[in-house]
Order: C-alpha cells, then structure tokens, then sequence
C-alpha cells in the first residue's frame, strides 16, 4: 500500500518538467522486492517502478541474476499504471543494449561466438546471447563450405544440416536493430580483412597453394596456411573446359596469379595465365583452307565444338555442316566422332577457329570413327 506522503513526493516529482520521465526512456533504480512474477525498483526515492509478466524478458542476459538492493536500469512504458505504480521494462531495455553491444562489436572488429541453431538453404540460424542471426553460405569458411558438385540444393543443406549445435567463431558484418538482422561471417575470421589483404598482396603475384575445394563454376585454392581464392573454370586452362574436375583435382599443388582483388578481400585467381598461350602460335599450325581432323567434343543446337588438338578447340557452326538446311544435329555427327573438317577463319587474339563440313561428303568420310566403332 502506497502511503500518502509518498503520493505527495511523486506527485511532486512528476510535475517537475526536468524530472519527469518520457515513454520510452532508460531509468535507474534499486530493487526493493523481487515476486514470482514481478519486480519493484525504488526510482530515486520519489516512486515505484515495476517490472512484470513479459516485460521481465531479458535478451542481453544482463538481468538475469539481479538480487534485492542491486542497481540496475529499465525502460518506462507507463509513466503511471492502474495501481499509481511507474510500468517499467526490462525487456526494451535488454533488447537495446543487447543490439548496442553488438554494433560495438562489429564497430571494433571483435570476433564473437556463435551457436548454430538451424540450418536452411541459404546458411545457418544463429544465436548470440539471446539474439538471432544469420550466417550465410557464402561465409562459411573454407574448411565448412559446402562445396557441392553443380551446386545441388538440397545436399547443400544436408550438409549445413551436420554443423547444427556447434560453435563458430565469426565477426559481426552486419547490425540493423530496425528490422533485427544481424548477420556474421566466418570466412573473415580467419582470414586477413579485405584492408590487410590489400596491403599483403597485390594483383600480378603468384601465389602457391593447393586445390581445397571443386564446384561446377571453379576451383579454390588455399594458400598461405588460410588465405583463400577462386579460379575460375574460364581461368583454368586455355582450352574450353566443361568441368573444372576434368583438368584438375582437390589436393593437387598449384601455382596461380592473382588477377583480382576486391575490397572486402576476395581474391581470384588464374593459372592459365602461368601458362604460355597456345593460341599465340595458332596461325603457323592452321591455316584457312586446310584439311584437319578433330574430335567432337560437343553437340550444340548451334554447332559442334571440336578438339584438334590438346589446347586448341574449334567451332563448326550449324551453318557449315552442310549445304542443306540441318534439322537434326544427331544425324551429323556425335560426341567422339572423328571427323575430317576444313578451318574456314582463324581468330587468334579472339581464340577462336571456324571450322566447315560445307563442301566435304555429306556422308561421315571413310576415315570417320565414331565411339560406337571404335
């Protein structure tokens, strides 16, 4: 029961304009009483705050051992409720400061522990005291990225499934209190940040390191104990490759240049530009008008793509496969066919070579063998 000369002080302390309180603002008190389900706080000693139901949820975690005659601050959501008490929360107040500490932390670049809670298509359900976040695929380390041939979805997350439970350590990328994201990545924490990598390497060098993962668009290489790039399939060889795992394997040693590095310190790579360009020399092995045979490697709607020899492939356009109107590729030729073509353009600083079936047989030559006949 709320004596009369107390109603008097806080009558008198809420008439005050510097001292009155609005909604929404972060008081302190000392803990006179603490209910099964309810807090009181002496408020300066001119009123009563309470704290109860839901409003007792404590996010940061901060408020989870307070004690009678402990210190501690809230949020006011009624400056007066139906018993003439100051409604007060701890709930606003653990969510402000837990999303506080977390810019803090992404503002000093600390590196945090997270659990993983969930696991969806995108990345992993995250939690940091008792805020959720998100921790995308494409910031997983090297050593968790689940590197999936033709990046099948549903093994993806088979595989980000297995890391529910455990502990990353990650730094925090992005903080947005408004609409409660809170995003982390891993692969920055055990690399060097874009800013060091930039002063560490710069395009043009050749780095060492060896092939950690393979995925349909590309290799990763690792090098440096835990510095990570992306070759590309295009930057791979000089030749047309289908699958990087055709050329090459994970474990393999490889030299690669740096070609690329991005501000957040995302590197590519090529080792086809360690590699002398076969198409350089092109002109003096094939001239327009000579008579080759190649090996077909693909059957386009478009055309046939050709191998003459181990680096240089050519294209047949649909358009020189015959000199009638082609409705159907498969009666033209088939992957593995061996087939005598005429080089009609030579296109070295675009790596490319035209080649004509237009004019020969229309019939495969004799000296075709197709897979079926070999």
């Amino acid at each position: 029961m709320i004596s009369d000369t107390t109603k008097l002080i806080k009558k008198e302390y809420l008439q005050s304009a510097k001292a009155l309180p609005k909604m929404g603002d972060l008081v302190e008190g000392q803990i006179l009483e603490i209910g099964r389900n309810e807090i009181y706080l002496d408020i300066d000693g001119v009123t009563t705050g309470i704290i109860r139901g839901p409003e007792l949820f404590d996010e940061s975690g901060e408020f989870s051992n307070l004690k009678i005659g402990d210190t501690t601050s809230a949020t006011v959501i009624d400056l007066e409720n139906e018993r003439g008490l100051m409604e007060l929360s701890f709930r606003f107040a653990s969510h402000k400061k837990a999303w506080d500490q977390l810019i803090e932390l992404m503002e000093k670049g600390e590196p945090i522990k997270v659990k993983a809670l969930e696991a969806n298509k995108g990345g992993l359900l995250i939690r940091f005291g008792k805020v959720a976040g998100f921790l995308p695929v494409s910031h997983l380390s090297g050593e968790h990225y689940p590197r999936v041939d033709g990046g099948n979805k549903t093994r993806i997350l088979e595989k980000l499934k297995t890391y529910i439970g455990q502990d990353f350590s990650v730094r925090i990328i992005n903080v947005d209190e408004e609409n409660e994201k809170f995003i982390v990545s891993e692969k920055n924490i055990s690399a060097p940040t874009g800013e060091s990598i930039l002063s560490n390497y710069k395009v043009g060098d050749v780095v060492e390191g060896k092939i950690s993962g393979i995925v349909d668009f590309g290799a990763f290489v690792t090098f440096d104990k835990s510095q990570e790039g992306l070759i590309h399939i295009s930057e791979l060889a000089w030749q047309r490759i289908d699958h990087p795992k055709n050329v090459i394997n994970v474990g393999d040693k490889v030299k690669a240049k740096i070609i690329g590095i991005t501000e957040d310190g995302k590197i590519s790579l090529s080792t086809r530009r360690l590699m002398e360009d076969p198409w350089v020399k092109v002109s003096e092995k094939y001239k327009v008008g000579q008579e080759v045979m190649g090996t077909v490697l693909k059957v386009n709607p478009f055309g046939l793509f050709v191998e003459l020899d181990p680096d240089i492939h050519g294209l047949a356009h649909i358009s020189e496969l015959s000199d009638q109107p082609v409705t159907d590729m498969s009666k033209i030729a088939k992957i593995g066919d061996q087939i005598k073509f005429r080089v009609v353009s030579v296109e070295p600083e675009n790596h490319r070579l035209g080649l004509s079936l237009r004019n020969n047989k229309e019939d495969k030559p004799q000296d075709q063998q197709s897979g079926d006949e070999k």
